[in-house]
């Protein structure tokens, strides 16, 4: 592991098959508040190749959240808490154009939002929470050197990983109606799933270098003479498939902690400062 004066602690968002024991070396348990409320579940902070790492379960351990039930600023701000400078995401996702199979992976270059009601900024006097309005930019959506990590850790196992993709974040919890995913497909998404807003623009906000990377399953209800995606399915090919999210995780950790060059991290901070309008 190359030598740094920036200790870099990696937080990692995910579910099924990221909550191995196995995967963490001497974990430990770490039930915290923020000013924001629980987060969806304890954190379970350890050990992966030597690399310090923070697990949380998006929906819950249980599964027991629902999309938009999840506090993702807690989240977020947990992360943080615990000390992480990065967070790397896993996503269940459908897909909205051929070549993006089920069974691929995507890491995420860009979003669109079709959410409502979500509490999308730490900005807004809650006590123990910044103070200001933010007008976050977000382009880039994600951090690239996080990015470039899960690509070329994909790349190391043989995975199909597509470098570019443009995630539709829907409500939920039910699927999109036709007429809806060929809309999305119209506006140049590639993937559509339910969580990646706002837990992108929370952490981007939060000044951590954040990265995603999305597993298909499904092609969504778009095409024709196809049935509609259903749970049965996600459940199947999400199983089939999530080591290899597990295994481009991991070794996006072991290459995030390699690195000699961290000032990106301060450029994060930089860019949210440089947002935030407050008059004294």
């Amino acid at each position: 592991m190359a030598d740094r004066q920036i200790k870099i602690k990696i937080g990692i968002i995910g579910g099924s098959g990221l909550d191995d024991p196995n995967l963490f070396e001497s974990p430990v348990e770490r039930d915290l508040t923020t000013p924001y409320g629980k987060p969806s579940d304890v954190l379970l902070e350890g050990f992966i190749k030597g690399v310090p790492c923070v697990l949380l379960a998006r929906h819950g351990r249980k599964h027991q959240l629902q999309p938009s039930d999840i506090n993702y600023r807690a989240n977020i701000w947990a992360l943080k808490q615990a000390g992480c400078t990065h967070v790397l995401a896993t996503t269940a996702t459908g897909s909205l154009i051929d070549k993006y199979r089920p069974g691929d992976l995507v890491v995420l270059d860009d979003f669109i939002d079709r959410t409502w009601g979500r509490n999308c900024t730490f900005f807004d006097r809650t006590a123990g929470g910044p103070r200001g309005v933010c007008h976050l930019p977000m382009r880039p959506a994600f951090c690239e050197r996080a990015r470039r990590a899960l690509l070329a850790a994909a790349r190391d196992h043989g995975h199909v990983c597509h470098e570019t993709g443009t995630a539709v974040t829907i409500q939920g919890p039910r699927f999109s109606s036709r007429a809806e995913s060929l809309m999305h497909r119209m506006w140049g998404g590639h993937v559509v799933n339910m969580t990646t807003v706002p837990e992108v623009v929370l952490a981007k906000e939060a000044g951590l270098s954040y990265a995603a990377v999305a597993l298909v399953t499904d092609y969504d209800c778009w095409r024709e003479n196809e049935q509609s995606v259903s749970v049965s399915e996600v459940l199947a090919t999400f199983a089939l498939n999530i080591q290899k999210a597990i295994d481009v995780v991991v070794g996006a950790v072991q290459r995030l902690a390699d690195e000699d060059d961290y000032s990106y991290l301060d450029c994060h901070k930089e860019l949210v400062a440089s947002a935030v309008m407050l008059k004294e």
